[in-house]
């Protein structure tokens, strides 16, 4: 994971929820025994055609074949840092915690809604913000009622937390 100069270092932990896991784990899955099987194979063809250099298959074939190794490789450090969290468990459910989703209402009457997940997990829906995310750090720990200031580029926020709901156990 090539990180920009103006991004701060990933947090030493990868806390995720069991959800974020579980996908993780299957795009992994699908990668290796699918996809990279089949790039495998047009490669392998492509190659048996003669002249490389201006095989368009297998230059593809084995650009796509770089790219599915890279998020495989990418993906088992993810996952061997992985410490899952999961949110349904017992605990104190009247406070905002990582899995929480949270309801609240911004400085101009707008309610807005997010679940706080693990920083790979963003990308599975809409509505989802990182737990190293700067309003899920105002957020943290506050309860219903609970004003919290969140910087951002514009300035300063704040925000009133409105409802907080946590999956349920099965």
């Amino acid at each position: 994971m090539k990180l920009r100069d103006d991004q701060p270092p990933p947090p030493k932990k990868n806390y995720m929820t069991p959800d974020g896991h579980t996908r993780l784990m299957a795009e992994r899955k699908k990668l290796w025994t699918e996809e990279r099987p089949e790039v495998v194979r047009v490669v392998e063809w492509a190659a048996g055609n003669g002249d490389r250099s201006e095989n368009g298959d297998y230059i593809y074939g084995k650009k796509r074949l770089r790219e599915i190794d890279k998020r495989i490789r990418f993906l088992d450090k993810r996952l061997e840092a992985a410490e899952i969290v999961d949110p349904a468990r017992p605990g104190s459910k009247t406070r905002v915690h990582f899995g929480a989703t949270v309801r609240w209402v911004r400085d101009d009457d707008r309610e807005v809604e997010a679940t706080i997940v693990g920083i790979d997990e963003t990308e599975f829906g809409p509505k989802r913000i990182s737990w190293v995310s700067p309003m899920a750090k105002a957020l943290i720990g506050k309860s219903v009622g609970d004003m919290a200031v969140v910087r951002t580029p514009n300035g300063e926020e704040a925000v009133e937390i409105l409802a907080i709901a946590y999956p349920r156990e099965d």
